[in-house]
């Protein structure tokens, strides 16, 4: 017998090996197994069974199977392999993706020992104080002990208590710790719904097509504050009746806490938590529940989609528009809602797709009929629209005479009046960080990182130089200027700190939370932050876009946004939809109940299509526009993208390399463009140099990217035949940005 097997290396090739005969009955896809490799034993997966061997050469043995409890479903499988093969990488690096290095079957949670008196006829021995201390004190205790509570009592307490235990004087009771859910959720809410007509619907058309047992994929288009998680926890308890899971991803660990809370309050045990704040025995823990079985309905990040889920029933998608569902830092690059897609065509089952400012792809799916389309118009609970206000900064700069004002006349007036009446106030700034640029006040030069392209960001507290990118920082600011020797240093620019000074000096008597990278290093202090402002206990909460979808605060009634202009002349095709996204969204964390809601929006450009659309919350005029544009210029949703990206230390290598790849790039088809090779806009990044070619593939000559995929695993195989040293080559499949 012998198995293919893939192994968690940037190479495409799987590996033959043999099975040695008392390994062989354990033998089946999906299994972890150890095999020599290099003159190292490491971890790889069974990718396939064969009774033939396929390699020519010298043929190893695997040195045993690991976890043999572990496998991966079928259909999920087939999903990897799919994934492998879409997104062009290294099917060993996709099963690593599924079954973290961390994960195993023999993992076990910590226990704790509790004991209790038990009356007992038998002579305890005098020659025994430490035995006498500890009964004497197990005996006082009105409810079982923890063990570890004797270390006061006597030196030994699990000897001691082990003693006392075989003697027949206490009672033993070994229990599971298991981890604390509460730590990474809101405490759950429960609440009474009565759906509006137009929910009523939408739940019919989803329990309908969950009946019929085929893939169906719906968008669900709802206005902010509609009560999209009330269709979420309906159809899931209808999914669950019929004794089937159903996995949610959101697209913000921020998000987690508060939906996590929703669904625990309906649903208790039954709800598992996946994302990369859990630590490792958290994690761990939680695979081993989603596979078992006892975890029905995971919440999570994207990497959820890989969860081992049993007997799928649905997949929801919250803020399906959300580049975060993109993973574009290491392989595989994958979208984790067409990934969600894939494997709710594998299983045969529904996926709702939803957000109230859907992307605008999934937007062109529902107007060319590739999904059922299902919105909900108006706002839940009678609640109205915020009104919405734009503020001209750079006519307030000039009626005030203050250049560097931050907080307009306006904002501030209506966060006093929103303050006084005891309600909450919203301000997002889509920048952490006090300044993000440091610069001489004498000849411009910038303080930047060392490793990247970009300057470094002032930050108040920690370090005080950062690098947003590669991490690098300076514990002082430099007194003076490297070039020109001035000590003429300027802080420019706004970051969340800075807001964070500002509101505080000027509202002294109001409590203040900051939700950003800097602050939600932990998910128990991200969900403290939020419980604390559900609660009321915090009257203001300032973050970045972390804080602008998704959320559901019912006391907060002003919304400021500080700098809406704020990535709007980035030079990718996607940054006015992202824009307009992030205003949109933001504006409806206002007046969510019977309260009204006000929106200030502040921005130098308030003629800017994008700043007017969103602030009259007019979609449709906007995405029309939108698509009229990209139509022109044949970008997505009307063409598949693909971007080589190439990168190295040594720019003029790098040059060479980058241009010898193109020639070596075969003719493209009718319908290709090939974009490049250019810098790409973040030119340096961690101490490479970086540049691209961008693949543009027409649909109405590759409707389903085939083209496209054909085209650069060929171009893949001449690469191979070229020499390309010090030189890394990354292919991403649809980008998110091609910053």
């Amino acid at each position: 017998m012998y198995v293919e097997i893939a192994f968690p290396i940037s190479s495409y090739k799987i590996f033959s090996y043999k099975v040695p005969l008392k390994l062989r009955d354990q033998i089946e896809v999906g299994a972890r197994v150890q095999a020599p490799f290099n003159k190292r034993i490491i971890t790889g997966i069974i990718v396939d069974v064969s009774n033939a061997n396929k390699y020519k050469g010298k043929t190893y043995s695997i040195d045993n199977i690991i976890d043999d409890d572990i496998r991966i479903s079928n259909n999920l499988f087939l999903l990897l392999k799919w994934v492998s093969n879409y997104y062009i990488s290294p099917l060993g690096k996709v099963l690593q993706v599924a079954l973290p290095k961390a994960l195993t079957s023999n993992y076990k949670p910590k226990k704790i020992i509790e004991v209790s008196y038990r009356k007992s006829d038998n002579q305890i021995l005098n020659n025994s104080p430490a035995q006498i201390k500890a009964l004497n004190f197990i005996k006082e205790q009105k409810a079982p002990v923890l063990i570890n509570s004797l270390k006061e009592i006597v030196s030994n307490p699990s000897l001691v208590c082990k003693t006392l235990f075989n003697k027949g004087f206490i009672y033993w009771d070994e229990k599971i710790l298991e981890p604390n859910m509460n730590l990474y959720t809101v405490p759950p809410i429960k609440k009474n719904i009565n759906f509006t007509d137009e929910q009523k619907n939408v739940l019919k058309d989803l329990k309908t097509s969950q009946a019929l047992n085929k893939f169906a994929p719906f968008l669900l288009h709802g206005v902010t504050s509609s009560g999209k998680t009330e269709i979420y926890i309906d159809i899931v308890r209808y999914n669950l009746q019929s004794g089937k899971s159903a996995i949610i991803l959101l697209p913000e660990i921020v998000l987690t806490p508060q939906i996590a809370g929703r669904f625990r309050a309906e649903f208790g045990d039954t709800v598992g938590i996946w994302h990369s704040k859990l630590n490792n025995s958290m994690r761990s823990w939680t695979w081993n529940k989603i596979r078992s079985g006892d975890y029905k309905i995971i919440i999570g990040a994207r990497s959820a989609i890989f969860a081992p889920a049993n007997n799928l029933g649905i997949i929801i998608i919250d803020e399906e528009q959300e580049n975060s569902y993109k993973q574009d830092s290491t392989m595989p690059r994958y979208h984790a809602r067409d990934v969600a897609l894939m494997r709710a065509k594998i299983n045969k089952i529904p996926i709702l797709l939803s957000s109230a400012t859907p992307s605008i792809e999934s937007y062109f799916n529902h107007i060319s009929l590739k999904y059922s389309y299902l919105q909900l118009k108006k706002r839940f609970g009678g609640a109205k629209y915020p009104k919405v206000n734009i503020v001209d900064m750079g006519t307030e700069k000039d009626e005030t005479g203050r250049p560097g004002q931050i907080l307009s006349g306006l904002l501030i007036n209506k966060m006093e009046e929103t303050l006084n009446k005891k309600e909450q106030v919203i301000l997002m700034q889509n920048r952490r960080g006090f300044s993000p640029i440091i610069s001489c006040g004498d000849c411009g030069q910038l303080e930047m990182c060392v490793h990247c392209n970009v300057p470094l960001a002032y930050h108040r507290q920690g370090p005080p130089l950062k690098c947003h990118f590669c991490g690098f920082y300076l514990d002082l600011v430099p007194p003076n200027c490297k070039k020109c020797k001035s000590s003429n240093i300027l802080m420019l620019g706004t970051g969340t700190q800075k807001i964070e000074d500002i509101v505080r000096n000027t509202f002294p008597n109001s409590s203040l939370t900051r939700i950003d990278m800097d602050t939600s290093r932990s998910a128990v202090n991200l969900k403290n932050s939020i419980t604390s402002f559900a609660n009321g206990d915090i009257d203001i909460l300032l973050g970045t876009q972390m804080i602008a979808k998704g959320l559901d605060f019912e006391n907060a009634t002003l919304v400021g946004i500080i700098n809406a202009d704020t990535g709007l002349f980035l030079p990718d095709f996607r940054s006015g939809e992202r824009l307009f996204q992030l205003i949109y969204q933001t504006a409806g964390r206002s007046g969510r109940r019977k309260k009204p809601g006000e929106v200030i929006i502040q921005t130098y450009n308030p003629d800017n299509s994008v700043i007017t659309h969103a602030s009259s919350l007019d979609i449709e005029s906007y995405y029309k526009m939108i698509l009229e544009e990209r139509k022109s210029l044949n970008y997505p949703p009307y063409s598949w993208l693909a971007k080589i990206e190439f990168s190295g230390k040594d720019k003029n290598h790098l040059n060479k390399i980058t241009k010898k790849a193109y020639n070596y790039l075969n003719p493209p088809y009718k319908g290709l463009e090939i974009l490049g090779p250019v810098d790409c806009y973040y030119e340096r990044l961690r101490n490479k140099f970086r540049m691209q070619i961008v693949l543009k593939s027409y649909k109405s000559v590759d409707p389903n990217g085939d083209k496209l995929n054909k085209y650069i695993n060929k171009n893949l195989t001449n690469w191979n035949t070229m020499k390309y040293p010090n030189t890394k080559i990354s292919i991403d499949i649809n980008p998110a940005t091609l910053l």
